[in-house]
């Protein structure tokens, strides 16, 4: 048994080929509020990832406590992406950005956010890609929420992949445009989202 991670909210445990996600008790909640938080991040990431299952490449559900806050589901062996993005040759990288924008399209197409899209949060396997992390998705059928989740994307590539970030970013695009419905209207309000966000960087900067 490994802890391979220890998030803000969860502890990471690798035990063979099973990963254990344990939700951490926050001291200064109060204790039934903490439970009660607890319990619903829980059995909402797992019904999330149970839905995804068939949908998008994701670890699959094994086993989950409503008592101890654990999820248990498979290991993948795969690389994160934020270690090899970069080393990739301009074909590879558009290949792998490409999918990652299919994934988060064929998500958004089942009204699921996933919350925390960052090169961190994705493995590759022989230039297949896996999303993981889902302890802050949602079910949003919200425009604004599925902007946000794109945002969040381009922020991890502009923050962790800056010499690549607009080549790779736009990849993502078209992949998303490729695989959801009604994809025009996330761009329209994707861009209103990047632009507050350019917005609130110039009075920063005054």
């Amino acid at each position: 048994m490994k802890k391979i991670a220890l998030g803000a909210e969860a502890e990471i445990i690798r035990e063979g080929k099973i990963i254990i996600k344990k939700r951490i008790k926050k001291e200064y909640r109060l204790s039934e509020l903490d439970r009660k938080i607890r319990l619903f991040r829980t059995k909402r990431e797992v019904k999330i990832m149970q839905k995804l299952i068939g949908v998008i490449n994701l670890p699959r559900i094994l086993d989950f406590s409503e008592i101890d806050f654990v999820i248990k589901m498979d290991f993948i062996d795969g690389v994160p992406l934020v270690e090899i993005l970069d080393k990739l040759d301009q074909y590879d990288r558009d290949k792998i950005c490409e999918k990652i924008g299919q994934s988060v399209a064929k998500i958004h197409n089942n009204q699921i956010i996933h919350g925390d899209l960052t090169t961190s949060n994705i493995l590759v396997i022989k230039h297949e890609i896996y999303l993981i992390d889902f302890g802050l998705s949602s079910v949003s059928d919200k425009l604004e929420d599925k902007a946000v989740d794109l945002h969040l994307m381009w922020q991890a590539f502009n923050s962790k992949h800056h010499e690549h970030s607009v080549k790779s970013f736009n990849s993502v695009i078209n992949g998303y445009k490729k695989g959801y419905t009604d994809y025009k209207k996330v761009l329209q309000r994707l861009e209103k989202v990047q632009n507050r966000g350019r917005y609130k960087q110039r009075k920063k900067i005054k």
